[in-house]
């Protein structure tokens, strides 16, 4: 039987090459972001590519009600989630007193509360079927304390304890959960947050390609977390050993607006 994914975020970026990876496995898609003219470019290339099937809906996840209306939206086109790929997500650089409070509770509605509440809506099903799987995109930022990104590193941090929790809840029951973890990626991420104008502009990137060809194997290969590219992973040892005060004051002063 043909898997089904679910993409969100699937307009640009990660989210964009993720669909790729899943298309390239022969896997029918369910593409969800709010720019519906990249969805549908991108819906009829892998459709001619490939010859799936891709269905687009134009959705925007920081909206409290918008996962029960994907829902409904399915369920009338008789449409069954195999994999879910929880990859929408965005972050604003600055001190949390100074940005505003509603834009970064709409980082939390999005980064957590969608995916919290699309996982909560496709997993159960995913376990009385005993297959499928859940792909959650984290980040680096998830294993450490973000000074002027407070929220979006917060949010990560979430993701990164569910993830891990759901994927011992999971074990044997035919059903995974893959942590997929980047560091500084190229994307339209940076212009979201306003990266431009910090030292991140000064970081290597790794591709979105490569980001997503990376979570995608990790993903098949039923890993828990996945964090791709040797310099992100030794970032991660060294957080083992920093002191936190020195990675609180290292993260602060990369985040910093100039």
């Amino acid at each position: 039987m043909t898997e089904t994914v679910l993409v969100t975020g699937a307009s640009s970026g990660i989210g964009l090459e993720l669909a790729k990876c899943f298309a390239a496995d022969k896997s029918n898609l369910i593409l969800i972001a709010r720019n519906t003219t990249a969805m549908e470019t991108l819906a009829a290339e892998l459709r001619r590519e490939h010859k799936i099937e891709v269905q687009v809906i134009t959705a925007d996840l920081s909206r409290p009600e918008t996962p029960e209306k994907i829902v409904s939206e399915l369920k009338g086109r008789g449409t069954i989630v195999d994999v879910l790929v929880n990859n929408a997500g965005f972050g604003l650089h600055g001190g949390f007193a100074e940005l505003p409070l509603a834009r970064q509770l709409e980082i939390i509605q999005v980064n957590v509360a969608a995916l919290v509440a699309l996982t909560g809506i496709f997993l159960p099903g995913m376990i009385q079927r005993k297959r499928g799987g859940v792909l959650n995109v984290g980040s680096v930022a998830g294993f450490l304390p973000g000074p002027n990104m407070a929220v979006y590193y917060a949010s990560k941090a979430f993701v990164q304890s569910f993830s891990e929790a759901l994927f011992e809840e999971l074990r044997g029951t035919g059903v995974s959960v893959t942590n997929l973890c980047p560091g500084p990626t190229e994307s339209n991420f940076s212009q979201t947050a306003r990266a431009y104008q910090t030292r991140t502009t000064q970081v290597a990137k790794m591709s979105a390609a490569e980001v997503a060809a990376a979570g995608h194997r990790a993903f098949r290969a039923g890993h828990c977390v996945n964090v791709p590219g040797a310099k992100n992973m030794l970032l991660m040892q060294l957080t083992r050993f920093l002191p936190r005060s020195t990675l609180r004051k290292g993260v602060g002063r990369y985040n910093k607006l100039k």
